[in-house]
């Protein structure tokens, strides 16, 4: 499934998933698929989540058809080989900002000749089955996503650059810290942070990647779809929990 999950983000169909930050529940899995998601992506970078409940909630995801996926704290091989190896579909990285961060990243979430990421078969990423080891590596490369997040001015500087790199697969914006480090934090509406929205999915699509973002109302959604974006998660988790409790509670009291 994950493989043809990759294939679908790959050609550029708009495909929803979830990006979670807070409830790290066995069960939340299940709910996202029925809700309609096609993948989950776990946040390491902001969140108190550990790599031993990081693989529990891979294993959640066992038999469903929800890729699991997982933003990493940085960029660095033993983050992205380990994750892949307990079962990761995808990985995020925040703040790439240049060509040879992303070539380091490609590297460590391939194996030779196409990267130097170390071998464990059998074990999670494999459902611990045995088999060919050429075809597993093989499959893995096809079933992988590697999302490299434009967040920085930095990286809005180096984009074309890191958006040439071979197994960098999708440029996503973290759009709090690019507007952060803008110098324009949190003006969304500044014709300076519409440009760069805009470069951002301009270059993914120059180059054969994708423009990914995190949505978190269906505004945000329809804004960078007409940009161009189209690996759309939604969340944030607790703001869509919140949200849902308070309309209801807020009906109660009304009739109360």
């Amino acid at each position: 499934m994950s493989a043809e999950l990759k294939s679908s983000i790959m050609s550029g169909q708009v495909v929803a998933g979830a990006m979670v930050f807070e409830f790290f529940s066995p069960g939340l899995a299940r709910i996202l698929q029925n809700a309609g998601a096609k993948y989950v992506i776990y946040d390491m970078e902001h969140t108190g989540l550990d790599i031993e409940s990081l693989k529990w909630l891979f294993a959640s995801c066992r038999g469903l058809s929800i890729a699991p996926m997982v933003r990493v704290p940085v960029g660095e091989y033993t983050w992205l080989a380990r994750a892949l190896d307990i079962g990761a579909h995808g990985v995020m990285i925040p703040m790439v900002e240049s060509v040879q961060q992303a070539k380091s990243i490609a590297q460590a979430c391939q194996y030779p000749p196409l990267g130097r990421r170390g071998a464990a078969f059998g074990f999670a990423q494999c459902d611990y089955k045995g088999g060919d080891i050429i075809q597993k590596m093989r499959g893995f490369h096809d079933r992988n996503t590697v999302i490299a997040q434009i967040e920085t001015e930095r990286g809005l500087e180096q984009v074309e650059a890191i958006a040439a790199v071979e197994g960098i697969d999708v440029l996503w914006v973290g759009h709090f810290d690019l507007s952060n480090f803008m110098g324009i934090p949190g003006q969304f509406e500044h014709p300076l942070f519409l440009s760069a929205m805009q470069k951002i999915a301009d270059v993914a699509k120059q180059h054969g990647k994708i423009a990914g973002f995190m949505a978190s109302d269906a505004a945000w959604a329809d804004k960078v779809m007409a940009m161009g974006y189209t690996m759309i998660a939604t969340g944030t988790d607790t703001g869509i929990l919140q949200q849902g409790f308070s309309q209801l509670i807020q009906h109660v009291e009304k009739r109360g």
